[in-house]
């Protein structure tokens, strides 16, 4: 996935993203970090069509990000648990399987669903989930998927230790597939062990895109990282 040059108003006077490039190689964990404000959700929804492109361009496997074939590469978990709740986590998930023409094996997916402690389930009616279950369940769907290119957008918060641990050994498991994955999230600790590279984006600007070692090895830790900046008269 390719950002170039993007700016996004919803005023026409202020930049929410100003001039934004990324990318995302293949086989490759980004994350996307920045405190509230800084035009991460725009620049998310921007990517996935969701707001039409106001400047510069967007591909998404060598193709327009608003195109069929990009849209057939690309899976968005937001930010919030919203499924449709007159489906089971099995109905769900077929609908998916239609959606990107993909054959859903659901004894894979019933698997998932005991590892991630939500054994019996995945029959069941999604509105009698909880909130941790509806994380999992994106989760679980973006497994099953196996997408090229993948968005978490703070999916990882509210479920428990042990789902984050199998979710973090599954996503480099994607990596290692060749497959891409960006991973915008506050858990610092997550993209240490996870991210290959992390941007920080702030006031719809990028701060910072380097690999994660080396912001490591300046900073002592990401969160050194954002917070020092943060608090000081750059911004």
């Amino acid at each position: 996935m390719d950002v170039e040059n993007v700016s996004y108003s919803y005023d026409g006077v202020l930049n929410v993203i100003a001039d934004v490039s990324l990318s995302v190689p293949e086989a490759t964990i980004v994350g996307l970090v920045g405190p509230n404000g800084s035009g991460k959700s725009t620049l998310i929804k921007t990517m996935f069509d969701l707001l039409r492109l106001q400047s510069g361009s967007i591909r998404i496997g060598g193709h327009d990000h608003s195109s069929a074939e990009a849209k057939s590469l690309a899976m968005y978990l937001s930010s919030n648990d919203y499924l449709p709740e007159f489906l089971t986590a099995h109905e769900y998930i077929s609908l998916l399987g239609k959606l990107f023409h993909t054959e859903v094996d659901h004894s894979q997916a019933r698997d998932l669903f005991l590892r991630f402690s939500m054994e019996g389930r995945y029959d069941d009616l999604i509105e009698d989930y909880s909130h941790g279950m509806r994380k999992k369940t994106q989760l679980i769907s973006a497994l099953i998927m196996r997408r090229p290119f993948t968005v978490i957008d703070e999916t990882l918060n509210g479920i428990d230790l042990e789902a984050l641990q199998l979710c973090e050994r599954k996503l480099r498991l994607l990596r290692d597939e060749g497959r891409s994955v960006l991973l915008c999230t506050h858990d610092f600790a997550v993209l240490e062990r996870l991210a290959d590279r992390v941007v920080f984006l702030d006031l719809g600007h990028v701060v910072s895109d380097e690999p994660t070692q080396d912001l490591i090895a300046k900073h002592g830790s990401l969160s050194e990282m954002v917070f020092n900046y943060l608090g000081s008269d750059d911004r």
